[in-house]
C-alpha cells in the first residue's frame, strides 16, 4: 500500500533535523529569559519542600500538624508557578499536541483497513494462524531480549546508588496505579465495541477484531472481495491524508523540543547525564543486537533497511511517539520489498506486542527506582518483575508516558515507592524519544524478518533519484 507517487526528493528529514536545533536554541533562549522568573521559584520551593520531607521524618509529635502544613502549602504554591510556566510556553506546546492528534486521527482507521486487507489476502485461518505464531515468536524473543538487557545494564551500571533518597510518605504518589490483573488484561485485549475501541485507539482491540473481520472476508469467497477492495482503496486514502499530515511535522517537532528545553533547561541534560548515558548506551547495544539478528535471517539488507526507515526512526525519536512513524514506517517497509499483507498483519501486531524500547526502558525504569531508595530486589524478585512487566506492558499505547503508567503499576506490586517516579517526570520526554525510535527499529525488522520466513521478501524498489 506503498505511495505509487513518491517526492523526488524527500527533504523531510532535514526539516525535522533543523527544527530540532532551532526548537532547542530557541527553548534555552526564553529558558533564560522569558521564564527564568518562574523556575527560580520553583527552585527555590523544591529547597524548601526537601527540607520539610526531612524534617517530618525526624519531627516530633507536637511539630507534625505545623510541618505536614507548611508541606501542604509549599506543594500548593509549585502547582500554581508550575501552571503559570506551563502558560508561558503553552503556544509551543500546542504544536506538538496538535500534530499527535492528527495522527492519532489516522493510525485507528489504518490500522483496521491495512490489516483487514492483510489477514484476508492471507486466505484461510491457516495462512493466519502459521503467520501469526511466526510473528509472535520474534516478538515474544525480542521482548525477552529488550527486557533481560535493561535488568542487566541496570545491574551493572547502578545509575540509582548515587541518588541515597529517603523512603517517602505513602500517600505519595505521582502516577495513577495500574495494578497487573488476569480480568484487567483480558477486557483491555477483547474489544465489547470496535467504534468505542477506534473512538480510544486501542490498538490492541482493532488488531483483534480486523483478524476476525479480515478471516471472515476471506472466508465468505467472492462476495469478499468487494470489501477487500473497499478497505484496500480506503487505506491508500488514508495514507495520502498521512502524507499531508506529515508536512506538520516539523512544526510539531519545534515546539516540542522548545517548549520541553524552555521549561527544563539544558540542565536537565547534566543532572542526569549518567543516567541518559548509560539508558541510551542500553539502546545502542540493543539496536546493535537486533540489526545482528536481522542480519543473520535477510543478511546484509538489513543495513539497507536500517537506511531506508531513517525518516520514520527520526520522526518517533523527535516527536516521542511510535505511532506518529506508524504511516511512514508501512509505506517505507513497502519499497523495502515487504509484500503489503506481511506488513499489514505483522507492523499492527507490532504496535501492541513488540515495543522493544519501552520493554528495555520499564526494568532499567523499576530497578532504577528501587537502586533509589537503597531497596535490594533478589535475583528472584526482578525475574518475577521481569515476567510481570512482560505480560502487562502488551497493548500499551506508542504514545508519550504510556510506559510510566505501567512501571506504576509495576512498583505497587513489588512495594517500591510510587513517589520514585518524580525522579524520571522532569527527563522522560527526553528518554522516550530514544525508546520510540528504537520501537520503529524493532518492528521494521520483525516485519523484513516474517517477510523472509514466508518467502515473500522481494527486491527493493529503486530511491527516487
Amino acid at each position: 500500500m506503498a505511495d505509487i507517487n513518491p517526492p523526488k526528493k524527500n527533504r523531510l528529514a532535514t526539516f525535522i533535523v533543523l527544527a530540532m536545533v532551532l526548537g532547542i536554541g530557541l527553548g534555552f533562549t526564553l529558558n533564560k529569559i522569558y521564564i527564568e522568573v518562574e523556575n527560580a521559584k520553583l527552585q527555590e520551593i523544591e529547597v524548601k519542600l526537601e527540607a520539610t520531607q526531612h524534617a517530618l521524618h525526624a519531627a516530633d509529635s507536637n511539630a507534625i500538624p505545623r510541618l505536614t502544613a507548611e508541606k501542604e502549602a509549599l506543594t500548593k504554591n509549585r502547582s500554581e508557578v508550575l501552571q503559570a510556566r506551563d502558560k508561558k510556553v503553552e503556544p509551543f506546546a500546542l504544536l506538538p499536541d496538535i500534530f499527535l492528534r492528527l495522527i492519532k486521527m489516522i493510525v485507528a482507521p489504518l490500522v483496521l483497513c491495512t490489516l483487514v486487507v492483510g489477514v484476508a489476502k492471507l486466505g484461510d485461518i491457516t495462512s493466519v494462524g502459521r503467520i501469526g505464531g511466526k510473528t509472535l515468536l520474534w516478538f515474544i524473543s525480542a521482548s525477552l531480549l529488550s527486557l533481560l538487557l535493561g535488568l542487566l545494564l541496570v545491574n551493572i551500571f547502578e545509575p540509582g546508588i548515587a541518588m541515597k533518597l529517603p523512603l517517602p510518605d505513602t500517600d505519595e504518589t505521582v502516577i495513577t496505579r495500574n495494578g497487573f490483573t488476569l480480568r484487567d488484561f483480558l477486557y483491555h485485549t477483547f474489544p465489547s465495541s470496535v467504534i468505542d475501541a477506534m473512538a480510544k485507539n486501542e490498538i490492541l482491540q482493532i488488531v483483534v477484531f480486523a483478524v476476525f473481520f479480515g478471516i471472515a472476508t476471506a472466508a465468505v469467497g467472492e462476495q469478499g472481495k468487494v470489501v477487500i477492495t473497499f478497505f484496500d482503496a480506503a487505506g491508500h486514502v488514508i495514507l495520502k491524508v498521512t502524507n499531508y499530515v506529515m508536512n506538520f511535522a516539523p512544526l510539531a517537532v519545534f515546539g516540542a523540543m522548545t517548549a520541553v528545553i524552555a521549561k527544563q533547561g539544558l540542565s536537565v541534560l547534566k543532572t542526569y547525564s549518567i543516567f541518559m548515558s548509560e539508558f541510551y548506551f542500553g539502546l545502542a547495544l540493543l539496536w546493535t543486537l537486533l540489526i545482528l539478528a536481522g542480519l543473520l535471517i535477510i543478511g546484509k539488507r538489513v543495513l539497507r533497511l536500517v537506511k531506508r526507515i531513517k525518516e520514520p526512526v527520526l520522526l518517533a525519536f523527535s516527536t516521542s511517539s511510535s505511532e506518529a512513524a506508524f504511516p511512514k514506517t508501512m509505506e517505507e517497509l513497502e519499497k523495502f520489498g515487504c509484500k503489503s499483507k506481511i506488513v499489514s498483519f505483522v507492523l499492527p501486531l507490532g504496535y501492541s506486542f513488540n515495543l522493544d524500547g519501552s520493554m528495555m526502558y520499564m526494568t532499567f525504569a523499576s530497578l532504577f527506582i528501587a537502586q533509589s531508595y537503597g531497596i535490594h530486589l533478589p535475583l528472584g524478585t526482578q525475574l518475577s518483575m521481569l515476567l510481570v512487566l512482560m505480560v502487562t506492558s502488551k497493548g500499551i499505547a506508542g504514545v508519550p508516558r504510556a510506559s510510566l503508567v505501567v512501571i506504576a503499576g509495576t512498583l505497587a506490586t513489588f512495594d517500591i515507592p510510587e513517589a520514585g517516579l518524580a525522579l524520571l517526570l522532569g527527563i522522560d520526554p527526553l528518554l522516550d524519544m530514544g525508546r520510540s525510535a528504537t520501537n520503529v527499529i524493532g518492528n521494521s525488522i520483525a516485519t523484513a524478518v516474517v517477510s523472509k520466513w514466508e518467502n515473500a521478501l522481494e527486491n527493493e524498489e529503486p530511491d527516487p533519484a
